[in-house]
């Protein structure tokens, strides 16, 4: 299937490893230019390399979307050198896991910065030209938590939902200027992250045989979601909150 984004210019967040990269190759494997940026140099470095195999233009920008100047220079950076941005993937690293009695106000200040106003900024910088064009897709990468709460990780559970109301909100706003907004729920998926709150080889084997589909997700699988909903086959979706689970979720809404 063409998905219709040959040429298209995209910026990933968070692009330099797991569902990030993932979602980098898959939008490269359909001709997008693209952009990534993260905070790790030497990770960006070996990201590149891996998305120069699919012979698009690929540039990359050390940046923290904590970080409240980021968003502007990233944007600007992509526009410099690849064009104007035409696909946002707004992804971050989860917040630290904890029980909310556990947080302090700094935790809370440092998740709000990382994974509500970090996105919020993107979406600031990008809309302008997207909508000057008529054509934009903002898509973000939150969690499985925005329909189903999670235990032991409170500062995820409200930042996320808050970017799900933020989706819903500006997708109504400017469904009509050719800008589509989504949201891209992950459940189990094989990242460091997963690994890291899993606790060990056997614990995540016994995470994915509670999964319907009887395993633990691949970040190419949710990549994937995202490159449809970036394309023009996707032309008719806005507004939603996507889940990626393999059918874990309990919330059926």
């Amino acid at each position: 299937m063409d998905l219709g984004i040959k040429g298209k210019v995209a910026l990933v967040t968070g692009g330099s490893a797991g569902i990030g990269l993932a979602a980098a190759k898959s939008l490269a494997r359909e001709g997008c230019d693209v952009c990534i940026s993260a905070r790790s140099p030497e990770r960006l470095a070996d990201a590149v390399v891996e998305l120069q195999e699919f012979g698009t233009t690929v540039h990359a920008v050390l940046a923290d979307v904590e970080d409240p100047e980021a968003a502007v220079r990233v944007v600007a950076e992509t526009r410099d050198v690849l064009g104007p941005v035409d696909i946002l993937v707004a992804n971050a690293g989860g917040p630290p896991a904890g029980r909310f009695v556990d947080t302090g106000l700094a935790d809370w200040d440092v998740a709000v910065q990382r994974n509500l106003l970090g996105t919020v900024r993107l979406m600031h910088a990008v809309l302008p030209e997207m909508r000057s064009r008529g054509w934009g897709r903002i898509i973000t990468i939150t969690s499985k938590s925005v329909r189903e709460s999670l235990d032991g990780l409170a500062l995820s559970n409200a930042t996320r939902s808050a970017v799900a109301g933020v989706v819903r909100t500006l997708a109504r706003e400017v469904a009509g200027d050719g800008v589509l907004v989504t949201n891209v729920l992950p459940g189990a998926i094989d990242t460091d992250r997963l690994r890291q709150l899993s606790g060990g080889e056997d614990a995540l084997a016994e995470r994915g045989s509670a999964v319907p589909v009887g395993r633990i997700g691949r970040p190419e699988e949710v990549g994937d979601v995202v490159a449809f909903l970036a394309s023009e086959r996707a032309s008719y979706v806005t507004g939603v909150s996507l889940l990626v689970d393999g059918g874990d979720s309990h919330v059926i809404a």
